[in-house]
């Protein structure tokens, strides 16, 4: 049951006037007879059914609101019945199942429990001894009246109520894009600091490892060949200037600004060549594809988005256990295309869902953390969203939504 209201001790004000006049000036009939009770326990009822409406059930459904307004309808015709029918100094009681309607239904709702009230007014014509008094074509006008004023009033405030939903809608949208916006843009600001040290960095290190690894080679053909531990030892830093040389491309490739080939592509044939190559790489693995044949080819770089899918799935792959199955799905929206690659492995830490996408963040022993962030940077220069759900111990989904759109005519093919 809901909490007493403030209006609720208004009614009690209202009713027990009602009731206390009833007492000390109670309905006398034509032959001297007394209502009594007949007066007073409907005004009791009626009291008490006004109060309890607003709160049994505690969430009001049609059918409550349609059983409280025939109560009401109901305990109004008792005390008219009792208290001078047609000429009752009470008829204004049937404006409250009126009103109650007016507020909970319709236009057509509230005629019609207005044209009830009316009727039943008019019924008591049918008594034998009744007559015919004019001012009953002014109580049913004012039932009218007041039913439609209120219904006026209840649809008022109801077309006031959507528009303030809608508004706070549109607001809470409005800031989540500019919390995603001001995100995408301390991203991209650190994504730039980064860059451009990565790239700094890599050409730095590019000239005294190129030295390292002609020294290592020059050192490897000079030395004796009795001389198996200098020769080792001069294999060791060749094979290591190359990983690390390996390292600093990558780093180049995440610092260097994207050029994109837009040219129409079919999205199947790319992540088919991508799965091939994972499947080339990890042994084995189970890879399922569920594409959507409705999609026809769009402009987006085959290359880069092919280097997306290789690092999204062989991810997936890796993450799950030995014989567990990765899928691939597309699905075509309005104007977009959402790819997904889901998996059923170890899944991601809630803290860390909002770091993988981070350059430099891993967490593979071995890993550096620009899989992911290159995958990002390719996404979003395509003008798209990439986006991860992941729960630990039960797998994670990546989605990547691209732009559907078609090359403009202004720009030559190939062009970005």
């Amino acid at each position: 049951m809901k909490v007493v209201r403030p209006s609720d001790f208004v009614w009690l004000a209202i009713f027990a006037t009602l009731v206390a006049t009833a007492l000390q000036y109670p309905y006398t009939y034509a032959d001297g007879a007394i209502a009594g009770p007949f007066e007073w326990v409907p005004l009791i009822a009626l009291g008490v059914a006004q109060i309890l409406e607003t709160k049994i059930p505690a969430e009001p459904s049609r059918a409550s609101r349609i059983f409280w307004i025939a109560v009401k309808a109901v305990l109004s015709v008792i005390l008219l019945a009792y208290t001078g029918t047609v000429v009752s100094l009470y008829w204004p009681v049937l404006l409250l199942p009126v009103v109650s309607a007016a507020t909970a239904f319709g236009t057509a709702g509230t005629l019609a429990f207005t044209a009830l009230a009316s009727a039943a007014i008019l019924a008591f014509l049918l008594h034998p001894h009744a007559e015919f008094s004019p001012e009953l074509r002014f109580h049913v006008a004012y039932l009218v009246m007041f039913g439609n004023l209120v219904n006026i009033l209840a649809q008022d405030l109801l077309e006031q109520s959507e528009r303030h939903r809608r508004a706070a809608e549109q607001l809470a949208e409005a800031n989540e894009r500019i919390q995603q916006a001001e995100q995408a843009a301390r991203r991209s600001d650190r994504l730039a600091a980064l860059g451009q040290l990565s790239a700094g960095l890599a050409h730095e290190l590019r000239n005294p490892l190129g030295t390292i690894k002609a020294s290592a080679e020059l050192l490897q053909r000079n030395v004796s060949s009795e001389n198996e531990v200098v020769r080792e030892m001069a294999g060791f830093i060749g094979s290591e200037v190359d990983r690390t040389n390996s390292l600093v491309t990558r780093f180049l490739q995440f610092a260097r600004p994207l050029k994109l080939r837009r040219d129409k592509a079919d999205l199947s044939q790319t992540l088919d060549r991508a799965i091939a190559q994972v499947e080339r790489e990890a042994k084995g693995a189970a890879i399922y594809k569920n594409y959507e044949p409705e999609i026809a080819p769009f402009p987006f770089d085959a290359e880069l988005m092919e280097r997306v899918f290789y690092n999204l799935i062989l991810n997936a792959v890796q993450a799950s256990p030995p014989g567990g199955a990765v899928s691939v799905k597309t699905r075509a929206g309005a104007d977009c295309v959402e790819i997904a690659v889901i998996d059923r492995g170890v899944g991601i830490e809630p803290a860390q869902r909002d770091s993988i996408f981070n350059p430099f963040f891993t967490t593979k022993p071995e890993g550096v953390g620009l899989g992911l962030a290159i995958v990002s940077k390719i996404v979003d220069e395509h003008g798209g969203k990439i986006t991860v759900e992941s729960e630990p111990g039960k797998g994670s989904i990546f989605h990547v939504v691209l732009p559907n759109i078609a090359v403009s005519s202004s720009a030559p093919a190939g062009s970005e």
